[in-house]
């Protein structure tokens, strides 16, 4: 329970210093703008968010695929613990994309806050399954390093079945919300 807390310190604790940094220096933030512009993100998420449910599956793609497995889960499986500085990077990288630097980024991070809140959930459990097969694999305790690794393997996979579901329901969540509430939020708000 204390390291589930730690990891959960840490990954919100540095999605926030990201928040401010993009605050503080909306330039970072500007830049990070103008690479999701040049690497087809923005216009994908524009052509998409008008179709909620193909949204949520691509973003239940990215989600598991690119963050969840090549983040987090691929890196502790070769190197103990490279899952967590990998995500630690992204956690900052992501605040300073999400920062409100604008009076509708400010709006849009209010239903967006609840998806930040699910998603951070489910990678926070891959992150402690990720800690545990490091170190079941370094410290195996009774047995050999090969049966330490199994051992932090399983545990792994059993924390990533609840984090699959947080990642279903954050999907579904974020398309529907960016579709249906970001826009009347705004014409009401600002």
């Amino acid at each position: 329970m204390r390291t589930y807390l730690i990891i959960n310190a840490g990954a919100y604790g540095l999605t926030l210093v990201g928040l401010v940094l993009g605050m503080l220096f909306p330039e970072l933030n500007e830049t990070q703008a103008a690479a999701l512009v040049d690497d087809g993100t923005a216009g994908l998420v524009t052509e998409l968010v008008h179709t909620p449910p193909l949204f949520a599956l691509v973003i239940l793609a990215v989600n598991v695929f690119r963050l969840s497995l090549l983040t987090i889960v691929a890196p502790s499986l070769v190197a103990p613990f490279a899952g967590l500085a990998f995500f630690a990077y992204w956690a900052v990288e992501t605040g300073i994309t999400l920062a409100p630097v604008t009076p509708q980024a400010a709006v849009a991070m209010i239903p967006h806050s609840l998806t930040i809140i699910i998603e951070l959930q489910a990678y926070i459990l891959l992150l402690l399954g990720s800690f545990l097969l490091g170190r079941s694999w370094l410290v195996p305790g009774a047995g050999t390093r090969r049966q330490g690794y199994v051992r932090g393997l399983r545990r792994l996979g059993l924390l990533a079945l609840p984090a699959l579901a947080l990642l279903v329901v954050g999907a579904i969540w974020e398309a529907y919300s960016l579709r249906y509430l970001v826009h009347p939020l705004s014409q009401w708000l600002l």
